[in-house]
C-alpha cells in the first residue's frame, strides 16, 4: 500500500504587508509560512489507511513543490509519520496548473494506490491543483472528501464527498485515484519532540521540474486599494435591490 500526498507550505499574511520592489508579490519579511491545514489532514487519513493495513512495504509520501523553504513543511508531515519526503524545484509562487505539471511526473514515478491533497490552499484558496494533477496523472478524481473506507482487498475506495446544503455524495472510486480531502475527516496528531527531531535527519529528494509550460495567470500588480467613500447599504425588495445595482454599476462603467 502506498500513498502520495501533495502538500503545500502556505503564506500567511502578518499584521503589516509591505510589497516587493517589482510590486508583483508580498515582501517575504511580511509573511508567515506553514503547512496548510487541508494538508495537515490529508496526511493524517494517509497514515491511518496504511496503519490499518498493517502490511510490509505500506508507505506514504508526500511530495511538494517549490524552493528550500518548502522543506519545513515536508520535515513537519515526516515528523507525523511520513516515510519519504521529495520537493520538485519550484522558483517563486506558482499558479495550480504549473504545480500540477511539476508533481505529475514525481507522482506517477511512485505508482501509488492513493493519491490525496488537501481540498484547498488557505493562501490562494483555488482548489485547483487536486483535480489538475488528477487529469494529468488519467486518475479519477474526486473532490472534497470528507470520509473514506478502503477496501484493499477490492482495491476500491468508498467515499464521502460534502456537497453544499449539508448533502452528502457518496462514491465507490477504483484505484488508483485522487481525492481531495476536507478538513474534520479526522484529528491530525501531533508530533512528539523525538519525532521532530527524527525528521531533521531525514533526506528529503529534490528534483527538477520537468517543464514549466504556460502558466494559467500572471500577477500584473499588487496593491492596496484606495479607500473609497464607504458602503451604501441597499434596501427594497429583491427586485429594486436588483435594479439599484444595476444602476451602480452602470455609474461605474460610465
Amino acid at each position: 500500500m502506498k500513498i502520495v500526498v501533495c502538500i503545500k507550505q502556505v503564506a500567511a499574511l502578518g499584521d503589516e504587508v509591505e510589497f516587493s520592489d517589482d510590486g508583483l508579490d508580498v515582501d517575504p519579511d511580511y509573511l508567515e509560512l506553514a503547512l496548510n491545514e487541508w494538508d495537515g489532514y490529508a496526511t493524517e487519513e494517509a497514515l491511518r489507511i496504511c496503519e490499518q493495513a498493517g502490511g510490509e512495504g505500506d508507505e506514504v509520501v508526500v511530495v511538494s513543490a517549490g524552493g528550500e523553504e518548502v522543506d519545513a513543511a515536508l520535515r513537519r508531515c515526516l515528523a507525523m509519520g511520513a516515510d519519504r519526503g521529495v520537493r520538485v524545484e519550484l522558483a517563486g509562487r506558482a499558479d495550480p496548473f504549473t504545480v500540477a505539471r511539476a508533481l505529475a511526473p514525481v507522482v506517477a514515478r511512485e505508482q501509488p494506490d492513493l493519491v490525496f491533497a488537501g481540498v484547498q490552499s488557505s493562501d490562494a484558496v483555488q482548489a485547483a491543483t487536486g483535480i489538475a494533477l488528477a487529469e494529468l496523472l488519467g486518475l479519477p478524481g474526486v473532490a472534497v472528501v470528507n470520509k473514506l473506507d478502503w477496501d484493499a482487498a477490492a482495491r476500491r475506495a468508498r467515499v464521502h464527498r460534502e456537497l453544499e446544503g449539508g448533502l452528502v455524495d457518496v462514491v465507490d472510486v477504483e484505484t488508483p485515484a485522487l481525492l481531495t480531502i476536507q478538513t474534520g475527516i479526522n484529528e491530525p496528531r501531533y508530533a512528539t519532540l523525538r519525532a521532530i527531531k527524527q525528521a531533521e535527519q531525514k533526506e528529503i529528494v529534490v528534483e527538477a521540474a520537468a517543464g514549466d509550460g504556460e502558466p494559467a495567470y500572471r500577477v500584473r500588480r499588487m496593491f492596496v486599494p484606495p479607500k473609497g467613500e464607504g458602503a451604501e447599504m441597499l434596501a427594497g425588495d429583491p427586485a429594486q435591490v436588483a435594479a439599484r445595482i444595476a444602476e451602480l454599476v452602470k455609474e461605474r462603467l460610465a
